[in-house]
């Protein structure tokens, strides 16, 4: 699996550049703020149909645009493949795979798939249970077509339920629908809970191996969090539905007071622990790096026992902030599959065999 030729037109900071890319390493040099980071965000686009440093697709417009595009040719599973993203200031966005148009996202995603590892990942030990979820949920949209359309359809009824319960105040008559709603969350939601524990249990059994090679001495491992009344999240579909309709409507007089959706896979976790104990309280910064780079190589190892192919690996400026030992390591274990890789540290760039380098100012190949 490897990008082609990636082509941006109006994207961040770049008004039309093509990037033909190497099956194995690129390396993509520049100063800070040139644009190393907005290409490898297309890519990832390409992959997720999102902006992962935005949730609003319009802010990758160029300044003063009204419309952005990025195109990727791509080779997965053996078969060739173009995909069209374009972005507009006042149009959902609209894609493309091979020039028929999409209906929805979730069609397309993990057609490409990728793997991101940037600096603000190593806040995914210590960070809110948010990030974690995101990881996660990141992961599965590629793996699970059916993940991504039951996410799609959970956070739209999350929405539409949430307002319903912010407006209830000035209007009690649409708390009648409270009950639907509840009901058609529960449904999706322990779908959302038993590919999330699957998922899970594979991604903490690989870290763990990971992990176990950077540093033999400690142990790592960690515990998926969902609804409390939840006995079993591997449990049948059916129960789970069951437990989720308990427990949402034993907080129903808690959701309207408080105005939110208080019941749902919406507040998961995943609980990381080293020997035992919260690596979110008591982990070292060392030892919170190791586990974030455990966590994001167990990622592709899982994507490749799933495929039999490696995801394109993206790097963001992520060597820099680590140490010489865990560079070394993560260094070695990127030997086979794409990489896409920005740097701009010259001690770095040495140890790379890159089969392309970019150097990029100002959104323009130099």
């Amino acid at each position: 699996m490897h990008i082609k030729t990636l082509k941006l037109q109006n994207f961040r900071n770049y008004e039309d550049a093509r990037f033909v890319l190497d099956p194995a390493v690129n390396l993509i040099c520049g100063e800070n703020g040139q644009g190393k980071t907005n290409l490898l965000e297309a890519a990832a686009a390409c992959s997720t149909m999102r902006l992962f440093r935005t949730a609003q697709k319009k802010e990758g417009l160029r300044f003063g645009e009204d419309a952005a595009f990025i195109c990727s040719e791509f080779e997965a599973q053996g078969r060739e493949n173009t995909l069209e993203l374009r972005l507009s200031r006042l149009r959902a966005m609209e894609i493309y795979k091979n020039g028929v148009r999409q209906k929805r996202q979730s069609d397309v995603q993990g057609l490409l798939k990728t793997v991101l590892f940037c600096p603000e990942d190593l806040m995914l030990v210590r960070g809110g249970a948010a990030a974690r979820r995101r990881f996660l949920d990141t992961a599965l949209c590629q793996l699970r077509p059916n993940y991504a359309r039951y996410l799609e359809e959970y956070n739209r009824l999350h929405e539409h339920k949430t307002r319903i319960l912010r407006d209830s105040e000035e209007k009690p008559s649409l708390l009648s629908m409270w009950e639907d709603f509840s009901l058609r969350m529960a449904r999706i939601g322990a779908q959302i809970i038993r590919y999330r524990a699957y998922y899970c249990r594979r991604l903490l059994a690989a870290a763990a191996a990971v992990y176990s090679d950077i540093a033999p001495h400690e142990a790592l491992s960690g515990v998926y969090r969902t609804v409390s009344s939840v006995s079993d999240p591997f449990a049948s579909a059916q129960q789970l539905e069951r437990e989720l309709i308990d427990h949402v409507f034993r907080h129903k007089n808690a959701e309207i007071a408080a105005k939110s959706c208080l019941s749902g896979p919406h507040k998961d976790d995943l609980e990381l622990l080293l020997d035992g104990r919260s690596a979110s309280a008591f982990a070292s910064q060392g030892q919170v790096r190791t586990c974030t780079l455990s966590l994001k190589l167990a990622e592709r190892e899982l994507f490749f026992e799933e495929d039999g192919e490696y995801p394109v690996l993206l790097l963001d400026d992520v060597l820099s902030e680590l140490d010489r030992r865990r560079q070394d390591f993560v260094l070695n274990r990127i030997s086979a599959g794409q990489v896409m890789i920005t740097c701009c540290e010259d001690g770095i760039s040495e140890k790379l065999r890159a089969g392309a380098a970019f150097h990029i100012k100002n959104g323009k190949i130099v």
